[in-house]
């Protein structure tokens, strides 16, 4: 099975306002359904069912403090005028909690043999760009200073990823919560 640790985005106000910026841009872009909003901290890919166990043990060692991250700005992967992703970026200090997050998770999995496809870069993709779209600098400068709300942080999540012809379904295999 299709797997990967995540950090939900479950707040609603957050949600919420990426919905406002979803229909208020106009791109020809798909988006991403709000009950999808995560923090990848690391793709595993195509997992057995026994190493699914090794995996779960693994990350139940995982000790973290419960934290607050702020959404704020919006901005696209590789860069506007070759836009791929667009995203929801967040403060300087979450994205600190953050990727010490992720670093503790690719820890913890190294020696299942999983290593990261790419550096953790905090960020929950609002829009996927399947086609070539005109540059969006001028949509992006409208609002690239977005303040969307804050979020506590207090757990993390094996998530099973299936593809289908309307886009992926996630479902939750484990959590881990943060220590009170």
């Amino acid at each position: 099975m299709r797997t990967f640790v995540a950090v939900e985005v479950s707040n609603k106000e957050i949600l919420e306002a990426i919905k406002k910026i979803q229909s208020s841009l106009k791109i020809d872009a798909k988006p991403i359904d709000t009950q999808n909003m995560h923090f990848t901290l690391q793709f595993l890919g195509e997992v057995s069912d026994n190493m699914l166990e090794n995996i779960q043990r693994a990350l139940s060692s995982i000790e973290f403090e419960s934290f607050d991250v702020s959404f704020q700005g919006i901005g696209v992967f590789p860069k506007p005028r070759f836009a791929r992703i667009i995203w929801a970026g967040i403060d300087e200090s979450g994205a600190r909690h953050l990727t010490e997050l992720a670093r503790k998770v690719t820890t913890v999995l190294s020696s299942l043999g999983f290593r990261p496809d790419k550096p953790f870069q905090p960020h929950v993709t609002i829009f996927r760009v399947k086609n070539k779209i005109n540059d969006i600098t001028d949509e992006l400068i409208k609002i690239k200073d977005s303040s969307l709300g804050i979020q506590r942080i207090n757990e993390l999540k094996l998530k099973k990823s299936v593809l289908t012809p309307n886009g992926s379904v996630y479902s939750d295999l484990y959590v881990v919560k943060a220590e009170q």
